[in-house]
């Protein structure tokens, strides 16, 4: 197997917001982002660090993802539990 890419930027925020804010669409994660997130969904999707857990009950039944275990994995984490949370990040951290 090839050696995992990095992360980018784009994508490492992305996580952290379905991370924090799951289950979450596409658009919410657009509007949290101010930027569209077509691709980075799709690649984090394609590293399955990301999955669709279902669809949300709204006009359009908008798809709504939420992380793998492969993103716990990826972190070194146990559970979701395990995320910092938001006042233990520093300014420069979020």
């Amino acid at each position: 197997e090839s050696t995992p890419q990095k992360l980018s930027m784009a994508a490492l925020e992305t996580l952290a917001i379905i991370a924090y804010r799951q289950p979450v669409t596409k658009a919410e994660i657009d509007q949290f982002r101010g930027v569209g997130s077509d691709g980075v969904v799709k690649n984090l999707l394609d590293r399955r660090m990301i999955r669709v857990v279902g669809k949300k009950e709204a006009p359009g039944r908008p798809l709504l993802y939420g992380t793998t275990r492969e993103f716990l994995l990826h972190f070194g984490l146990t559970d979701l539990s395990d995320l910092p949370t938001m006042r233990e990040l520093s300014p420069d951290e979020l």
